[in-house]
């Protein structure tokens, strides 16, 4: 599961959607979590079509660069990984470090579901 986990986010840090859709289960689901009234970007989304146009959207959007994992807790087919990452806006280039709490799902050696963690307030005001 974590060679999986990392396999994926070098996809995501390397903006490689494709990649980073085979680490997905086919009902997969991905969650930003927080308020959608003050960041449009979170919520939930299902299933591999949603989360290409998703992941898609978002890389074109964010890049990460950098990624240190700092914590990586396994228990059955649950991981929780917390880790650091420099997250760039690419429209405007500016860049700030951030921590980000993620905590996967397993089913059949994919994952069925990822709930992210991450700094909105941060993340809007990059946007601002």
């Amino acid at each position: 599961m974590l060679a999986l986990i990392r396999d994926a986010y070098a996809a995501r840090d390397g903006a490689d959607t494709d990649s980073l859709m085979t680490a997905f289960h086919p009902e997969g689901a991905f969650a930003l979590m927080g308020d959608k009234s003050a960041l449009e970007l979170t919520g939930r989304m299902e299933g591999h079509p949603t989360l290409h146009a998703a992941f898609t959207q978002l890389t074109a959007g964010f890049g990460f660069e950098g990624r240190e994992i700092l914590a990586e807790l396994v228990d059955g087919d649950r991981v929780a990984v917390h880790s650091r990452v420099n997250v760039r806006y690419n429209p405007t280039g500016k860049t700030v470090s951030t921590e980000i709490l993620d905590l996967f799902k397993f089913q059949d050696g994919k994952i069925a579901e990822l709930i992210e963690f991450a700094d909105t307030a941060q993340i809007k005001a990059m946007m601002g």
